[in-house]
């Protein structure tokens, strides 16, 4: 019979080692998930500033301003960060009331833009994590999907005219 515990241990640690296994798997496939979820809600904030920078353009400030928004609006997704870069800079460049409808809608959906920014950073770096560790590599358990990417834009936060003569 002593036989019999090594067998019993044997299994013990098979089925200890296979749910750290399942484990790990589902936290890579979830944070994979999630990554890719934030990455959509970034895309979406990306647009709403866009398109509320061009109803702004199109009421107040111009051609430069409609072009950066057009071109950030329309980006295809190698050239999108350097045209919200763009976008980010037109949009600091002009003075903004947050007294005026189209102006406050632009302050508020680049402050939702900063936070969706960073929830999709804080996402992607996790995500990363997961796949980058030994075991995961070795298993091959982030295989079938490509590594988040960060979006690597300037602080999309703008100051309204109001923030710089009090602040």
């Amino acid at each position: 019979m002593p036989g019999m515990w090594w067998v019993v241990g044997a299994v013990a640690v098979l089925g200890l080692l296979s749910a750290y296994l399942i484990w790990t798997s589902g936290r890579v496939q979830r944070l994979q998930v999630r990554a890719d979820s934030a990455a959509r809600a970034l895309d979406a904030h990306l647009l709403r500033r866009a398109a509320a920078a061009a109803v702004l353009a199109e009421q107040r400030y111009g051609v430069e301003l409609y072009a950066a928004a057009r071109i950030a609006l329309d980006a295809v997704p190698e050239e999108r960060e350097a045209a919200e870069n763009d976008l980010t800079r037109q949009l600091r460049a002009v003075r903004l009331d947050p007294d005026d409808p189209a102006c406050a809608a632009v302050i508020a959906a680049s402050r939702r833009l900063a936070l969706a920014r960073q929830v999709h950073t804080d996402l992607v770096r996790d995500a990363r994590s997961a796949r980058g560790r030994p075991v995961v590599r070795l298993f091959r358990m982030g295989r079938g999907r490509e590594w988040p990417r960060y979006f690597d834009i300037d602080d999309p936060t703008l100051a309204s005219h109001a923030d710089v003569t009090t602040g």
